[in-house]
């Protein structure tokens, strides 16, 4: 059984790496760092610059995954800002921000990083902002809608935005699988 490093402390991200990586029998382990992000519009040198890091601190290979958000009526933002958009902002403050176009995108980018190279996927994912929000989490996690269901009606399952093998981690792990 191979395995992977994640350096995350985000369930979600684990949830979901997980469920891409069990259809290649890798074995996900997490690693709860502290990694100082880069403020950038672009989501692949976020998380590149966070793959880096997390391999400059544990010497060991690892893998990073970033998730930059688009609301489409704004214009792109928060984009690699949703972090801390979704602590500042109210489910309310997202609804008043959109009254018409209730497009919401996201790109979810993972960087495989080790002594030798750094392997990037990346790949977009749209779907629309709930007219109220539903389940738990942070405001976006109760408002970002994927296939009928809000991100956090999918936490409060168990469950993921998006099928395992249409989601990014199954792109990954059957490259990383194939090394």
């Amino acid at each position: 059984m191979k395995e992977i490093v994640l350096a995350t402390s985000n369930d979600r991200k684990i949830r979901e790496a997980r469920a891409g990586c069990d259809h290649f029998d890798i074995k996900v382990n997490q690693l709860v760092i502290d990694i100082d992000e880069i403020q950038h519009h672009n989501p692949i040198e976020i998380s590149k610059d966070k793959a880096k890091k997390a391999f400059e601190i544990t010497g060991k290979p690892v893998v990073v995954t970033d998730t930059s958000w688009n609301i489409h009526a704004l214009n792109g933002f928060p984009g690699g800002y949703m972090k801390d958009v979704a602590q500042w902002f109210s489910t309310g403050d997202f609804l008043n921000l959109v009254k018409k176009d209730r497009r919401i995108s996201f790109t979810e980018t993972i960087v495989y990083q080790d002594s030798k190279e750094s392997k990037v996927f990346s790949q977009d994912y749209l779907g629309k902002i709930s007219k109220t929000p539903r389940g738990s989490g942070n405001s976006i996690d109760q408002l970002a809608e994927f296939d009928g269901y809000t991100l956090g009606e999918r936490h409060n399952q168990n469950s993921t935005s998006h099928d395992s093998k249409d989601y990014i981690w199954y792109q990954f792990a059957k490259w990383f699988s194939e090394r």
